[in-house]
């Protein structure tokens, strides 16, 4: 007799079936019968958060780390509300992600029950493809779908709404899918002598690197290529890790407080090879750095989705490739091109740009603490951000040499820092993880530390308290000067509070103390905060200078 199943069992077999082996979840009444099948794969391993925003960035970064999906599983209407942000996230920060939401029973639709909400409309917008499982006969075909969407051309968020009764169905002689593999469309022979001959022509061109579909191979390739030919490489907003910053042609990175001598280097620029990189707001300045009617300046862009592809940009050539693909076949094109010196300059001008400066102006000042981080933190540290000014200093002083090492919404999310280390020091354990959070940011989703705890977790929060929302204030004081109003922020005794986690934690006012303190927390292990406690004047002074900044960051 063939064997029947429930829906929720056919579903966990489906994820295993796509080689999933973690899912970040809030539990539900709604799916237990998915929770019921978890318990008998002790192949996937269930990660308890908090709160489902959380649970929904450590999916958003898990997918970033590995370039297949993140899985996150939430209950209906506050769940899946909640969750909504690392759906945004990882819409725009074109990362993998499967959002499996339980719903309500199929014969109380429409009547407004309990938590209900219309999934499929609520994220159509938000991600790039919502639909609702009413067949469990149909699951592998909806799982199977969903990792193809997720993972091809530019990746994102999927959402998948699950009836509560429907995983309770029984089914049999229906089997999971075949593991989906992402599709490599390899780039035009045509367009890439045409790429090359339009590089040979150029007497200052720049690379902008990073994005949809960038992972190790793309990045180890393209470096050989940039290098080969002294092609000045800067990255997209939040993709410092998309070339080794040790690298000789690495010119820094775009976005909100970047390096004059780039924006001017981007300016004066003959040709600009974009590749993954959408070249949004915050890569081009509010879209005012690269200009389509600029004179004299090529645009060829490289993406894996056509859909990308004269956008917003009308690109003089546009190649649709696989980011590896597109790469190796860039290292190893016989392109005779006559090696140019802009990108050792452009190098020399990063490495002045990001040393931080000798010298103290405040009573903790944090280039001084960078200057300590870079010589006390391993070089393949990763390094896990969410919004604020409190960013700037590592975005400008810290160079992110292994991959991945940088995971940092794109989409200016408070509150992504400490989940998405919870989710780096799950998927590497080996590795120096570090989540950098402002005061605002981090009691966005603080709670996780819980999560932390539960795991065992080996990371560092390095927490900067200025008592206030500090980009916000500092948009308020150049628009309305004087007039403080809704910004400023009562804190706790945020190391005490780590503690009562189970963390180690210190309180930090000066330098000597954080040299002090980093080191103690390099020797020990498990969860560890540093509170840096900040004036509200360093906002714009030094690595937190943000001009042309318009929102969280």
């Amino acid at each position: 007799m063939t064997q029947t199943i429930t829906g929720g069992r056919l579903l966990v077999d489906c994820l295993l079936a796509q080689s999933c082996d973690r899912v970040f979840t809030v539990p539900g009444e709604s799916f237990l019968a998915v929770l019921d099948a978890l318990h008998d794969s002790p192949a996937i391993d269930t990660v308890v958060c908090r709160q489902e925003g959380g649970a929904a960035f450590m999916a958003c970064a898990d997918g970033a780390m590995t370039g297949r999906p993140g899985v996150c599983f939430v209950t209906r209407g506050p769940g899946a509300t909640n969750a909504s942000i690392g759906v945004h996230a990882a819409m725009q920060d074109s990362q993998p992600m499967i959002l499996f939401i339980g719903d309500v029973d199929r014969g109380m639709r429409d009547r407004e029950g309990f938590q209900e909400v219309d999934f499929a409309t609520m994220f159509a917008p938000l991600s790039k493809w919502a639909a609702r499982i009413d067949d469990a006969a149909r699951i592998p075909e909806y799982v199977a779908r969903a990792w193809s969407v997720a993972m091809a051309g530019r990746p994102g968020p999927v959402v998948l709404a699950l009836p509560e009764d429907m995983l309770c169905d029984r089914v049999s002689g229906v089997e999971p899918r075949a593991a989906v593999v992402r599709p490599a469309q390899p780039a035009c022979p045509d367009a890439m002598t045409a790429l090359m001959a339009l590089l040979g022509d150029a007497a200052a061109p720049v690379a902008i690197v990073g994005g949809a579909g960038w992972h190790r191979k793309a990045r180890d390739h393209f470096t050989v290529f940039a290098e080969r030919i002294g092609l000045p490489v800067a990255s997209a907003f939040r993709r410092q890790d998309a070339v080794p910053n040790s690298s000789p042609v690495w010119a820094g990175n775009l976005g909100y407080g970047p390096n004059p001598r780039l924006v001017e280097r981007i300016r004066n620029a003959d040709l600009i090879l974009a590749v993954g990189a959408r070249l949004g707001e915050a890569t081009t300045d509010g879209y005012a750095l690269i200009t389509p009617d600029h004179p004299g300046q090529l645009l060829i862009h490289v993406h894996p989705d056509p859909a990308e592809l004269g956008r917003v940009y009308r690109p003089d050539l546009a190649i649709c490739a696989d980011m590896a693909e597109f790469a190796e076949t860039a290292a190893l094109w016989d392109d005779g091109i006559v090696p140019f010196d802009a990108g050792a300059q452009a190098h020399e001008e990063w490495e002045a740009w990001s040393t931080p400066p000798a010298g103290r102006r405040f009573a903790l000042d944090m280039a001084g603490c960078l200057a300590t981080f870079r010589e006390t933190m391993p070089a393949d540290t990763i390094v896990c951000n969410g919004a604020g000014n409190f960013s700037g200093w590592w975005h400008r002083y810290w160079p992110y040499e292994g991959f991945p090492s940088q995971l940092a919404p794109t989409n200016g999310s408070m509150g992504y820092g400490l989940p998405a280390a919870v989710a780096a020091a799950r998927r590497f354990p080996d590795r120096s993880v570090v989540a950098l959070a402002g005061d605002g940011d981090f009691l966005m989703n603080g709670q996780e530390l819980a999560t932390a705890a539960a795991l065992g977790a080996d990371l560092l929060v390095i927490l900067v308290d200025n008592s206030g929302y500090g980009t916000i204030r500092m948009h308020q004081e150049r628009e309305y000067p004087g007039r403080v109003s809704g910004t400023s922020l009562f804190n706790p005794d945020f190391a005490a509070l780590a503690r009562a986690f189970g963390a180690w934690a210190e309180r930090v006012e000066d330098n000597d103390r954080f040299d002090r303190a980093l080191a103690e927390a390099r020797g020990r292990s498990g969860l560890r905060l540093l509170h840096l406690v900040i004036d509200m004047e360093q906002l714009s002074a030094g690595g937190a200078t943000v001009s042309g900044l318009r929102a969280r960051i």
